[in-house]
């Protein structure tokens, strides 16, 4: 092909925006030629690795967008080390049919028991199904919507985080919440019921959640909500993290 044909072919490209194509048509030509490929099959093979290529792009995306703080898979998680949590319903939750029915999940344990862990395993495979997730631990959350309250644009963050079809509130009930910043937040809770799905991790039992909440009737009318279609993960035991330590060193 002479310059001028691979200049404008280029230009092409990079205005249907098929950038896997413009770097790899004139390498797969060669392979095709050599394999004797005929144009249908040379053209089936970009076609193919455009695709593959652009659901890797929107994957990255996702997670970039999800503001996860660490990358975790539940292929990573030792399930032996905490026997109290289902793995067969957690690994199928990773299918993620429970976002398509609007389903919550609530991960309770104590500290260190890879509640998070979980949680960020679960929003990765969200991701990798072509979700909108956001993660946030829930006096960040708070912080935010307080923030954004007395800045006027509160309306916009609650679009923003009501526009999620996950949304992972982490570490509900490490910090008592103010009067105002717990209203914010069953007010987001609210918002997102059969809308959207919840994962929230606590170190908790319910019975505990007034002493962060701060009302009896805030607390039950939360619960509410979130437990009308909802999975629970118990995860109790000794700390994950020290388990998981002592492990490696053995």
């Amino acid at each position: 092909m002479t310059e001028a044909p691979q200049i404008l072919l280029r230009h092409h490209l990079k205005q249907l925006r098929l950038p896997t194509f413009q770097g790899e048509y004139a390498k797969q030509a060669q392979l095709c030629a050599a394999e004797n490929k005929d144009h249908i099959q040379y053209l089936a093979r970009l076609c193919e690795m455009e695709l593959i290529d652009r659901e890797r792009r929107m994957i990255e995306r996702r997670i970039k967008a999800a503001k996860f703080p660490s990358t975790k898979s539940l292929d990573s998680f030792d399930f032996k080390i905490i026997p109290s949590l289902n793995k067969p319903l957690t690994m199928d939750l990773a299918r993620c049919d429970y976002v398509d029915r609007r389903e919550n999940i609530i991960a309770l344990g104590p500290s260190g028991t890879g509640k998070t862990h979980i949680a960020l395993g679960l929003g990765l495979a969200a991701c990798q199904r072509g979700l909108k997730v956001r993660f946030t631990t829930a006096a960040a959350l708070v912080h935010d919507l307080i923030e954004a309250q007395d800045e006027r644009r509160l309306q916009r963050l609650q679009n923003q985080l009501t526009s999620q079809n996950l949304l992972i509130i982490d570490e509900l009930g490490f910090v008592p919440l103010s009067k105002s910043g717990a209203e914010l937040l069953f007010e987001i809770i609210s918002q997102c019921y059969e809308r959207g799905s919840i994962i929230i991790t606590s170190n908790l039992p319910f019975e505990e959640w007034t002493e962060v909440f701060g009302s009896e009737r805030l607390t039950g009318a939360l619960l509410d909500r979130l437990t009308h279609h909802v999975h629970i993960l118990e995860m109790n035991g000794e700390s994950y993290r020290l388990k998981h330590s002592r492990n490696k060193q053995q």
